[in-house]
């Protein structure tokens, strides 16, 4: 119920106070497993991108663990489908979290980058998306946030083409390091293709 009214409000919020326009809808599928990937831009997006999909899919997505620590935010963040990530280590708790979430036909949205850009432009991206996504095989849902979040001004939610990584198969290490990588990299080309010129950085091949 608690999911319903915020989607509900939030969806009112951004229509009302945002010249919101969403693009690539027909991209959405109808249900999970799904994940979705999208860069990062403002604490804003994880609430923009819950409320402009369909109320059903009652998304799943990290979010600082230091939110947590107030037992009256942690429970509206776990009713709204939020739950904990230490983003100053490798957090294999929430990446376990979120393999599970899937594993039970779930929606889950990450933002690769791990952190806010500071400039708006797209980043290198963190290989927990890519582990993710190699231990349990689903489409994954590019999307784009196109901002700024400036009340009266143009604000747009990109969706591409679901696709699925390799089954890369790791036999050491350094090979799934490797692998990661390039599987982190293949899908930050797919959100960078969504975004404008501007939003890309000058080292825009993420390697």
């Amino acid at each position: 119920m608690l999911y319903r009214i915020g989607h509900f409000l939030f969806k009112l919020y951004f229509k009302l106070f945002y010249r919101l326009r969403v693009i690539g809808k027909e991209h959405i599928p109808g249900g999970g497993p799904l994940l979705i990937c999208a860069n990062h831009i403002s604490w804003f997006d994880p609430l923009l991108l819950a409320c402009v999909l369909p109320v059903k899919f009652r998304v799943h997505f990290m979010a600082k663990e230091e939110l947590f620590r107030n037992r009256f935010f942690a429970f509206i963040l776990k009713k709204l489908g939020a739950f904990p990530v230490n983003r100053g280590a490798a957090d294999y708790a929430s990446i376990k979290k979120a393999y599970q979430l899937l594993q039970e036909g779930k929606v889950v949205f990450l933002f690769p980058e791990g952190s806010r850009s500071a400039n708006g432009q797209l980043q290198k991206a963190k290989d927990g998306a890519a582990l993710i996504a190699a231990r349990q095989p689903v489409p994954i849902l590019p999307a784009a946030v196109i901002g700024p979040y400036r009340i009266g001004r143009p604000l747009q939610v990109r969706f591409g083409p679901t696709f699925t990584l390799p089954n890369f198969e790791f036999s050491g290490r350094q090979e799934k390091k490797e692998r990661l990588g390039k599987m982190s990299v293949l899908i930050m080309e797919k959100i960078g293709e969504l975004l404008p010129a501007r939003m890309h950085s000058d080292n825009h091949d993420f390697n």
